[in-house]
């Protein structure tokens, strides 16, 4: 069990399961709630139990260790992650949870193309192959004829 533990496969694949979770408990939730309050609350359930999960594993850190480069990307991420859901959440109130998802899935995309132009990474000709099926899925199904 434990390599399973320390395999990135297994955690990616639960966060693409609690992520359609996420789409479809949100959707629910998100009626007759503003989508900005919405997003406040889950905010909110996501500090405590990230603090519960920190303070309970003995994986909390001193401030002090974490250096001033990692600080400035955390929260540039928190940023983006913040304006991700309001976002999302919108989409959501608006749209149907099967359509918004696959559209929000586009980050995959994007993820793919940033880590190429900004970190370096390299893709190989399936990897793009792969990237432009994903591009061309989310569109296909967010796409209401």
């Amino acid at each position: 069990m434990k390599p399973l533990l320390l395999s990135w496969q297994f955690w990616a694949i639960l966060s693409a399961m609690f992520a359609a979770l996420t789409a479809i408990f949100a959707k629910i939730g998100v009626a007759g709630v503003n989508a900005d309050f919405a997003t406040f609350v889950r905010t909110i359930v996501i500090l405590l139990a990230l603090g519960a999960i920190l303070a309970g594993t003995g994986q909390w850190q001193p401030f002090a260790s974490v250096s001033g480069r990692s600080y400035a990307f955390l929260v540039l991420s928190g940023l983006a992650t913040g304006g991700s859901w309001i976002c999302y959440f919108r989409a959501l109130k608006l749209g149907d949870a099967a359509r918004v998802a696959p559209l929000d899935k586009m980050s995959v995309v994007l993820v793919a193309v940033f880590g190429v132009l900004f970190l370096g990474e390299r893709l190989t000709l399936p990897n793009w192959i792969g990237i432009a099926l994903i591009a061309a899925g989310a569109i296909l199904v967010a796409h209401k004829a």
